[in-house]
């Protein structure tokens, strides 16, 4: 009986130990993944971008939508930080991106490029008189990419987060940096 006892406590403290060990393998060998060298050129880091920033939009306009539906009295709150939106949070933690919302008052932002309010004035513009603006994707300097795509003007966010402007326009701002791509990115799926 002692035997019994002694060999499954021993069996029980080999597997927590084994499973541990597992683990940290696991997370160590994600980490050696991320921090291989790799040959990323300029294009591919475009494509890459413009591949996620589809993506990261659609799901962050949807999301949004649903949290603006759900609770239109904090719509401002959320339309102003829409990080803090558990999806939105876990995206920004997954690819490294900043996503903002940005409407006609940002176009005073400090916090912008002027390379970025430049753009957001040629979109407004464009909401203005011919509201079929597309994606754009722009470097702002030597680690920073930033993807902007406009939100439909008869959108339920415009209208919820653009209530106070004469124009209802929104736009997504993805500021994406190259280390975290190029960190993210498997090697051998990298299009030419």
């Amino acid at each position: 009986m002692k035997n019994l006892i002694l060999l499954l406590t021993f069996s029980t403290v080999f597997l927590s130990c084994n499973s541990k060990r597992l683990d940290n393998t696991k997370e160590l060998s994600k980490e050696i993944k991320a921090s291989q060298i790799k040959r990323v050129t300029n294009t591919q880091l475009i494509y890459t971008v413009d591949e996620w920033g589809k993506k990261i939009s659609q799901i962050a306009q949807k999301a949004l939508e649903k949290e603006i539906t759900a609770f239109p009295d904090k719509a401002g709150e959320v339309c102003k930080n829409p990080e803090t939106i558990p999806v939105l949070a876990a995206l920004r933690k997954e690819y490294g991106v900043a996503i903002h919302l940005l409407t006609e008052a940002d176009t005073a932002s400090k916090i912008l490029f002027p390379k970025e309010k430049e753009l957001l004035q040629a979109y407004l513009y464009s909401a203005k008189n011919n509201p079929t603006s597309k994606d754009n994707i722009q470097q702002l300097n030597d680690s920073l990419l930033v993807y902007n795509t406009p939100v439909p003007g008869d959108n339920v966010i415009c209208k919820a987060c653009a209530v106070s402007q004469k124009t209802g326009f929104a736009l997504w701002r993805l500021l994406f940096d190259k280390k975290q791509i190029i960190r993210k990115l498997d090697a051998k799926q990298l299009k030419e």
